[in-house]
């Protein structure tokens, strides 16, 4: 058989899909026509730095904002147009986590998993599972105002797992978060992806992009600057250099001159 008679593979489907996305605030452009495919059954990062407008994307993604212009789909779904099949189709881990935090850990997966429309038997036993698997089947009966900030992470995280979603949106998933707990986090997200399922990925920790991402899309200034495989966005290059490069360098520091002076 030669190469001309192999079968030609399928294109992967995409999981997430932008196009000509745009958002102003008073005029300045926060996010500015920019187009995403993230294909399904992988790591994909969405990098930025402070003020690049990837918090505005990732809220118009997640369906907490609407866009100005442009459409997108969660596994082919408009989200504009038929928003709650679009949202059933992914979860949500917001960076700034805000939440019931009077509801006890096991109350408030409970209302997460109503909301969806899920049966209180299937909540019951996933947030069993998922505590077990997480690390905090302890914390289960407690108010989520006495929880540290890395076991609020991880209960959100149980949350937005809850109803088996085919996208999963996480920002900054691992800040606060013990190594430990982090690995567990990993391996759970590693065979979600292995079986289908699709993490975009924000964080400011480029090994860790590096290290699990296998595409990377980088947005300065409201634009996606680059995006791509991995090995081919940050060349020879670590990521985190490429991120520093096309974020417009290092720079010199002036008007700090007071700081050397100390004071007596």
């Amino acid at each position: 058989m030669t190469e001309a008679d192999l079968p030609v593979p399928e294109p992967r489907a995409s999981a997430l899909t932008l196009r000509g996305v745009s958002k102003t605030y008073g005029g300045t452009h926060a996010v500015a026509g920019i187009d995403l495919d993230v294909p399904s059954g992988m790591y994909y990062g969405l990098l930025g730095p402070n003020g690049a407008g990837k918090t505005t994307t990732l809220s118009m993604i997640s369906g907490l904002l609407r866009p100005d212009r442009g459409e997108i789909r969660v596994a082919g779904v408009d989200l504009g147009s038929r928003p709650r099949e679009a949202k059933r189709r992914m979860g949500v881990l917001p960076d700034r986590l805000r939440t019931f935090d009077r509801l006890t850990g096991r109350q408030l997966l409970h209302y997460t998993g109503m909301l969806r429309g899920m049966k209180a038997k299937t909540v019951a036993e996933r947030t069993d599972d998922l505590a077990a698997a997480l690390g905090f089947e302890d914390a289960l009966g407690r108010i989520v105002s006495d929880y540290s900030a890395g076991m609020t992470k991880k209960i959100m995280l149980a949350g937005a797992m809850l109803h088996s979603p085919q996208l999963l949106v996480l920002d900054e998933p691992f800040e606060a978060v013990d190594p430990a707990s982090s690995a567990k986090v990993l391996e759970i997200l590693d065979g979600y992806v292995a079986n289908g399922g699709t993490v975009l990925l924000s964080s400011h920790g480029m090994d860790l992009i590096e290290q699990v991402c296998t595409r990377v899309a980088v947005l300065v200034a409201g634009q996606v600057l680059e995006e791509g495989l991995v090995a081919d966005v940050k060349g020879d290059q670590t990521l985190e250099q490429r991120f520093v490069e096309l974020s417009g360098g290092l720079g010199e520091v002036e008007g700090l001159e007071w700081l050397h002076t100390f004071s007596d």
